[in-house]
């Protein structure tokens, strides 16, 4: 009979920050991206189960500023290809999304932010103790596009504009003034 990997001592969903990063230690994670129910929302149709989420977390314990007390600090990644819905065709567009980032970690949430206008790091409380979940989550939605669309849409766009880039979406000459009517107009009176 196999015997089963050690669990680990780390509960993501309310990581001990600092002992995380006093031990080196490293979680990681594919999960269903439907698990994410707030990305999940955003998506053009709902998530198959096929679609996965890749993360990994890395704490370690660096010198803190000026010689003081070593500071938690938390490596996150992660990566996820998603369905948007397209702004100009409005169809599917599988768009890819990265985060990598560092965090320290600091008291409390009044703490953290307190320091967060001066600091050039993004900063997390140990207390109350975070979601990693949460905060894997919160990084993938920032990093969505603001505006996703295909590079070529696969489909003719209503207007006619078919699979043309963005900036050339009316067809050049052929198309109208917005005021030639207010001329004719003008020319009658």
């Amino acid at each position: 009979m196999a015997s089963k990997p050690p669990m680990s001592v780390f509960n993501p969903q309310r990581l001990d920050a600092l002992r995380f990063a006093q031990a080196g230690a490293r979680l990681d994670g594919d999960p269903p991206l439907a698990d994410f129910r707030r990305l999940a929302s955003d998506l053009h149709a709902p998530a198959d189960a096929s679609e996965r989420v890749r993360w990994s977390a890395e704490g370690e314990m660096r010198a803190g500023p000026a010689g003081g007390a070593p500071q938690a600090w938390l490596h996150l990644r992660a990566d996820a290809r998603v369905p948007l819905t397209c702004q100009r065709c409005l169809g599917p567009v599988e768009t890819p999304i990265e985060v990598d980032r560092w965090f320290r970690f600091v008291a409390d949430e009044a703490t953290a932010e307190a320091q967060d206008d001066d600091s050039e790091e993004d900063l997390l409380a140990l207390e109350p103790r975070p979601s990693l979940v949460e905060v894997i989550e919160d990084e993938l939605i920032m990093s969505l596009p603001l505006v996703p669309v295909h590079e070529r849409c696969p489909q003719p766009l209503p207007d006619g504009g078919g699979s043309q880039a963005e900036g050339d979406l009316g067809g050049g000459s052929e198309r109208p003034h917005p005021f030639a009517g207010l001329a004719k107009l003008k020319g009658r009176s």
